[in-house]
């Protein structure tokens, strides 16, 4: 754990995944409101990368090195931002991973079972730890990047729309269980961002990786403003993805929203011929 001053004390949020994309750009959102930051992250040099861009906003900040992949990893976390003797005043949990291919005979198991980990087991982990001292508090912001694919089945990226799918429905229930507390419970649904997912999830030879994408930086900030406002949640990016997860995934039946998604992730659709 490495902390970084500036001699400043503001309310503290954590953000996760915050190294790059749209964790790197939720924590200048919230150093620019404020806000001093506990960021975490798997790779130490994107994490002092994003902490010089917080320290010149003017926030205090605490980078940790951890995997949320594993138990301990969270539990690690968890200490640490204990360690530092002040209360959490908003959690973005924003780390997560996807990956694309066919289900049967190309994706790898070991993947998608630690995938299933850091998108969905660490989140429920996470917020065990952290939720209730804001609600014993009376006050608190939390804020899950889940994603538009939690509103489809999403053929291709099989279990990485099943973790978003399970992310959402769990917020939903946690937030109807805290009622009144104080404290916001609030759910980001990008649809294609510019960010290194693509790369990383293997799909950049299909349409939805060719494709045009939001910037990280709107993204952010639609889910910024969401989460401070208290809402329930924010379908977020291109004018596309709002129509698709705001109108036609509250419309179509599931068998026909899977065709659509197949077509667009297939890979290869992307490639011309």
């Amino acid at each position: 754990m490495d902390e970084h001053t500036n001699g400043t004390h503001r309310p503290l949020a954590l953000v996760t995944g915050a190294s790059s994309g749209i964790g790197y750009e939720l924590a200048r959102q919230f150093a620019s409101d404020g806000y001093d930051l506990v960021i975490t992250a798997t790779q130490q040099a994107g994490l002092d990368r994003t902490a010089d861009a917080l320290l010149a906003a003017g926030a205090q900040v605490t980078t940790i090195l951890a995997d949320l992949a594993d138990y301990d990893g969270v539990e690690a976390l968890v200490a640490a931002l204990h360690g530092l003797g002040r209360p959490l005043d908003a959690a973005a949990l924003n780390a997560g991973v996807g990956l694309g291919g066919y289900f049967v005979g190309d994706t790898d198991l070991a993947q998608e079972i630690r995938m299933i980990h850091l998108n969905a087991i660490s989140q429920v982990h996470l917020t065990k730890r952290l939720l209730p001292d804001m609600v014993a508090r009376g006050a608190g912001k939390l804020l899950f990047t889940a994603s538009i694919s939690a509103t489809m089945p999403t053929p291709y990226e099989a279990v990485y729309g099943a973790t978003k799918a399970f992310l959402v429905s769990f917020a939903e229930a946690v937030k109807s269980g805290i009622k009144d507390s104080g404290v916001t419970i609030t759910l980001l649904l990008p649809g294609q961002v510019d960010t290194n997912f693509w790369p990383r999830a293997g799909m950049l030879t299909n349409k939805l990786g060719v494709g045009e994408k939001a910037s990280a930086s709107t993204v952010a900030h639609e889910g910024y403003q969401a989460l401070k406002a208290g809402k329930d949640r924010v379908v977020a990016g291109l004018p596309s993805s709002k129509f698709i997860g705001n109108v036609i995934n509250n419309l179509a039946p599931d068998t026909v929203k899977a065709d659509l998604h197949a077509a667009q992730a297939k890979p290869g659709s992307g490639l011309k011929n």
